[in-house]
């Protein structure tokens, strides 16, 4: 069962993000932010200027006492000591902001936004340092850790790109519905009109490895190989699509929230945990093994080389609203999922040990 955090706010939360020292901060629509102690009480509120949506949260890596939010084009920087106005605010993107990441040095922030653009601002010069685009809307960045120059996005143009803050067009490119188009060719034309709208980024902890939720309910998994990346895995995760992926700090355990209302926890260190090589080669196996099986049966395997039906959640949890945003706390010695949902509360559910 949930135990709902009230009383922050009066509205539908959309985003969620928890410091290195346990608080946690919520943004929500008509400008609400909200600071919440560890045992759900909400300790600071703010209603930030013009009242537009605050749609990401993020505490920065080396000083966890500086927060940033988006809301509408405009980014606020806040001291969580004192919420009050914010300490500075950077107006560089031109529609509104859907994801916000800081690298793990804390010199560089990224915000993505509905016209396609990632705008990447120096923290130490308060200046835009780069401007990378999608032909759609981009839905979410992260950078990579203990990478602080190398960043992945993706969005509704069904595009995954990885970037490199020296260049300004993306080191790799990949489209998700070119590639399912050609690996299900011999599936019916019904299969595309669910097309992989690309909502949701999570890269784990090693940086090598990261996972992107779409539209079509289903979680690809690519494994980052110098300037490139490869599709490691994919499973069908929910019935509808995947609005949010979260990897845990420990390794290769993954949170998906869905749009069909369900919470899942994923143990995918067997499929993506070894390293490889060489992915290249390991794909080719995969794939010649695949054909060989199909073979086999006597009959074609539908299910792409790299699709693996057998992939089940470690936990499932009926949420029962559409989720907005995961994130994930050690609250009182235990580790617990957050979620933002339609309602003006924070969902919070324990989570099994590793």
């Amino acid at each position: 069962m949930a135990v709902k955090w009230d009383g922050g706010h009066s509205s539908s939360v959309l985003c969620l993000d928890a410091s290195a020292e346990g608080l946690v901060a919520s943004g929500a629509e008509r400008g609400e932010l909200a600071l919440w102690d560890g045992g759900g009480s909400p300790v600071a509120q703010l209603r930030l200027p013009q009242e537009q949506d605050v749609t990401s949260v993020v505490f920065s890596a080396r000083r966890p006492s500086t927060l940033y939010a988006s809301h509408g084009e405009t980014i606020s920087v806040l001291d969580v000591r004192s919420l009050q106005e914010p300490l500075q605010r950077f107006h560089v993107n031109e529609e509104e902001i859907n994801c916000l990441a800081v690298n793990d040095t804390d010199s560089s922030l990224a915000a993505a936004d509905d016209s396609g653009t990632i705008k990447v601002v120096d923290l130490e010069s308060k200046k835009v340092s780069r401007s990378l685009r999608h032909s759609n809307i981009c839905s979410s960045v992260a950078f990579r850790p203990q990478r602080p120059q190398s960043l992945v996005s993706c969005g509704l143009d069904m595009q995954v790109m990885l970037w490199n803050l020296q260049k300004a067009r993306p080191l790799w490119t990949m489209n998700l519905q070119e590639c399912d188009m050609e690996e299900e060719s011999s599936q019916s034309a019904g299969q595309f009109f669910n097309p992989p709208l690309a909502h949701s980024l999570s890269v784990a902890s090693c940086g090598n490895i990261f996972s992107c939720g779409a539209q079509d309910g289903k979680i690809r998994i690519f494994r980052v190989t110098g300037v490139r990346f490869e599709r490691e895995l994919e499973f069908q995760a929910h019935s509808l699509g995947v609005s949010q992926v979260l990897f845990m700090p420990e390794a290769y355990w993954l949170l998906s929230g869905g749009n069909d209302g369900r919470v899942l926890l994923w143990d995918v260190s067997s499929n993506v945990g070894k390293q490889q090589k060489s992915p290249a080669k390991s794909l080719h196996r995969r794939k010649a093994q695949a054909a060989a099986s199909s073979r086999k049966d006597g009959k074609l395997n539908k299910v792409a080389s790299n699709e693996q039906p057998g992939v089940v959640p470690k936990l499932s949890i009926e949420h029962g609203e559409k989720v907005n945003w995961l994130s994930c706390a050690e609250i009182k010695g235990s580790r617990r999922v957050l979620v933002a949902d339609q309602t003006s509360s924070v969902s919070v559910y324990a989570l099994p040990e590793p």
